[in-house]
């Protein structure tokens, strides 16, 4: 038997036997896993389906995409952390840049209004605001964003985690904010702006 074969019986879907190319990706982007059903008895025995789902991210290697959503992801044991992937192609529009301008102009004025009623930011609501919409919300929307199924969660991490860094008040509160906006909102003035409902 191949060593890489030689592994003691996983536990049911335990994360634990996941590569942490995988963990690194759950944990960033929210994912959620689950298996694909039960274990293939012709497969070599460790040997694991699971199916994962999370925000999809643009890649601009090219004209292609993939939606992270459609991947499927075969993990070995750690023993031998293989990873196949199966994608299907999925072009995303690009980014329009009017699109862009226009949205961070209608977050910032939401954020502005939200966090003010807040007393935790004091003197530094201008600055938490303008990290998360001209530093982060801005360059997603301009250089990722290209309509449903692109809005990730990583720009709204990237909110707390630079306001903490820079000593600001209310990190958390700040991307929660935001997020909750962007969730109710980016998708759909995306289809009102380029006026295709089916998007």
């Amino acid at each position: 038997m191949p060593p890489e074969h030689r592994v003691n019986r996983p536990t049911k879907s335990a994360p634990s036997e996941f590569p942490r190319l995988i963990v690194a990706l759950i944990r960033r982007t929210g994912a959620h896993v689950s298996s694909s059903g039960p274990r293939d008895p012709k497969k070599p025995f460790g040997l694991h389906s699971y199916a994962v789902t999370c925000s999809a991210r643009r890649f601009r290697s090219g004209a292609s995409a993939v939606p992270m959503e459609n991947w499927v992801f075969q993990v070995a044991p750690r023993s031998s952390p293989r990873l196949l992937c199966n994608a299907a192609e999925y072009v995303f529009p690009d980014p329009i840049p009017e699109f862009a301008d226009a949205e961070t102009s209608k977050f910032k004025a939401h954020l502005l209004e939200k966090l003010s009623k807040k007393d935790i930011f004091g003197d530094s609501l201008e600055e938490v605001v303008r990290v998360c919409t001209e530093q982060i919300l801005s360059n997603f929307l301009h250089s990722e964003y290209g309509g449903p199924g692109t809005l990730m969660v990583v720009p709204f991490i990237d909110m707390a985690d630079t306001i903490n860094e820079r000593g600001l008040p209310g990190g958390p509160q700040a991307a929660r904010a935001a997020v909750v906006w962007a969730q109710n909102h980016i998708d759909k003035d995306w289809k009102d702006w380029t006026g295709d409902p089916n998007l």
